[in-house]
């Protein structure tokens, strides 16, 4: 499960954006994870979960976004939505698709007490 190695990646973000601007805790962390980014937002939440305790994020709430995804279909020479990536195009059906939406797996913001 590779959303426990994510979840860890959050983690030391989040710890050093702490030391940095020195606060104690996070209440909110806002993350946002594309559909088209491979990961299994439920799997990740739970990580998450499971690490923060005797942390900045013991006890914060936990939102996690999840974006469509889109790609520029070679066929068509158009954007078009893509909920998971192998499939098709929806205009054409070709699989000729490059994701230009909805694959990145970022921090967006958090909400902290000092």
């Amino acid at each position: 499960m590779h959303e426990a190695s994510l979840a860890g990646g959050i983690l030391k973000l989040v710890e050093d954006a702490a030391q940095r601007e020195a606060f104690g805790r996070v209440t909110v962390l806002r993350l946002e994870a594309g559909r088209l980014a491979g990961v299994e937002v439920r799997a990740l939440r739970f990580a998450l979960e499971a690490i923060a305790p005797g942390t900045v994020l013991q006890g914060a709430e936990i939102a996690i976004e999840e974006p469509d995804g889109q790609a520029w279909c070679l066929p068509c020479a158009a954007t078009v939505p893509l909920a998971r990536r192998g499939d098709p195009c929806p205009h054409c059906g070709s699989h000729q698709l490059q994701p230009t939406d909805g694959t990145e797996l970022r921090v967006l913001d958090l909400l902290v007490d000092d």
